[in-house]
Parts: structure tokens; C-alpha cells; sequence
């Protein structure tokens, strides 16, 4: 194991609270895989000194393994052992991440402007997403991606408030009331505090329209165009985070990454 892998691999995995182990070796490995102090086919050490090198479980190293794999970052070949894929996906909608990402990735960086952020009475809308019952309050937070001066997104991004909140996640409860006015969109506050906290998602895409005070946002005309993007992200076996965006023709596309099953 040549050093800078070893250095990698030997430092202690910390883990956020709430956070699983496997997602805390999973970020570990792709941050070098990324970095390329893994290689591009470079074959991975085996699960064994992996375990040993990491400080954690058998378990847990081949369950973040299978992460790896299913990202497609990771090739195992049978019989062989498991090497660093030769050329990595670009992320796109199939994952969990915050949309500045999303819609920065190949055209550099977007700006987040905030436009509020508040607690609500529940809706309708944000109950039946989330499971939530109709006499409790929820945050709502507004924000507009702008790229080279243009909004390209307005992302409006719905989580339970109080009780209903730390009853899911003591930790994420702690983060949403540190950073609820922070300068980038709520989700993107939580992944760089816990990694990615939330397990899994479902993202919904749909033709409209804006409507006149959410078109004055995107500046466009409220009949003109625009996607709708619901995504519903859960955390363990509970829906907690609700985001709806729209998007307008000039953001360009957006990447749905497929693999082939067999």
C-alpha cells in the first residue's frame, strides 16, 4: 500500500450523529476515488485490510463497498477482487445531493440567493409527502440558482419542524436550527455538516408553469414553460426532507445516469 493510500485509509472515520458507519467509509473511499489518490483501475485493497486500515467491521466495509458498486465508482470482478472503476458517472438526478450541485456541475458554480426562510403551518401538499399530521408546523425555505446572473432554479425546500423533526433526527434538528439562514440551500447546509444523511429518494418530473410570484423569481413569464421537479428524500424508514423545483428552459439539461440489469 503505497503512502498516499495509506494515509487515506488510516486516518480515523469519523461519523457525524446520525450518520451510518457505512456511509461514513463509503465517503471515505469516494473522496479518494474522486481525488484519484485511488487510481482509475487501480485494484482496492481487500476487505480484510480494509477493516483493519479503517477501524471498522467486516460488515461495514462491504456494505459501503456495495455502495461504491452500485454508483458505479467500484468494479468488482469475480474471483479477482475489486478495482477502481476506468472512467467515473457524472452525478446527476439519480442521487440525493443539493441542487447547486446539480445544476453547477458543468457550468461551473451557481450563486444561492435566499429569498425566506420561516415555519409554517403544515399544507397539504407537504403532509401527504412526508407523513405528517395536518396541526403541525414545517419549515419552508425559498431560494433562487442563479448562473452567469441568470435564475436557472428556484428550489423550495420543505423539512418538519420541532418535535416532528427530532423525533426523526436529534441531529439533523440541531443542524436545520443552526443553519436555517444560512447563505445555501438547506439541504446542502446538511450534507456539509452530517454527509449525506439522507438514505434514499424519489424525484418526480412534470411539465408547468410558474404562476405570477414564482415567475418574478425565475424572471419568465408565468404561462411560460417550466419543469417541476418534486423529490421526496428519506431518512432510515421515515420521508423527511420535501423539495419542489422549477426549472426553466435556460437552465439546460439534466443528467438521469442509467445502468444496464440483467
Amino acid at each position: 500500500m503505497d503512502q498516499p493510500v495509506a494515509e487515506l485509509l488510516n486516518r480515523p472515520v469519523a461519523v457525524p450523529p446520525g450518520q451510518p458507519m457505512r456511509v461514513a467509509v463509503y465517503s471515505r473511499l469516494a473522496d479518494g476515488i474522486r481525488r484519484q489518490v485511488l487510481p482509475p483501475g487501480s485494484v482496492l485493497p481487500n476487505e480484510p485490510d480494509l477493516c483493519v486500515a479503517l477501524g471498522v467491521s467486516r460488515t461495514v466495509v462491504r456494505e459501503a463497498l456495495m455502495l461504491l458498486e452500485e454508483d458505479g465508482l467500484v468494479r468488482n470482478r469475480r474471483g479477482i477482487g475489486r478495482f477502481v472503476a476506468t472512467s467515473l458517472p457524472r452525478v446527476g438526478l439519480e442521487q440525493v445531493r443539493p441542487y447547486e450541485q446539480v445544476f453547477g456541475d458543468e457550468h461551473g458554480g451557481v450563486e444561492v440567493r435566499r429569498v425566506r426562510t420561516r415555519t409554517q403551518a403544515t399544507t397539504d401538499f407537504v403532509s401527504a409527502a412526508l407523513g405528517l399530521p395536518d396541526d403541525v408546523d414545517t419549515w419552508f425555505v425559498e431560494s433562487v440558482l442563479v448562473r452567469d446572473g441568470e435564475p436557472v432554479a428556484l428550489v423550495q425546500e420543505h423539512l418538519p419542524a420541532g418535535r416532528q423533526l427530532a423525533d426523526v433526527s436529534r441531529a439533523v434538528a440541531d443542524v436545520v436550527a443552526q443553519v436555517a439562514d444560512g447563505p445555501g440551500t438547506l439541504l446542502a447546509s446538511l450534507v456539509e455538516r452530517l454527509g449525506p444523511v439522507l438514505d434514499a429518494g424519489e424525484c418526480e418530473l412534470v411539465a408547468g408553469v410558474p404562476g405570477d410570484s414564482r415567475a418574478a423569481l425565475l424572471d419568465v413569464g408565468p404561462e411560460d414553460p417550466v419543469l417541476v421537479l418534486t423529490q421526496v428524500a428519506r431518512h432510515g424508514d421515515r420521508p423527511l426532507y420535501l423539495a419542489k423545483v422549477l426549472v426553466p428552459p435556460r437552465a439546460g439539461h439534466l443528467r438521469v445516469v442509467q445502468s444496464v440489469t440483467g
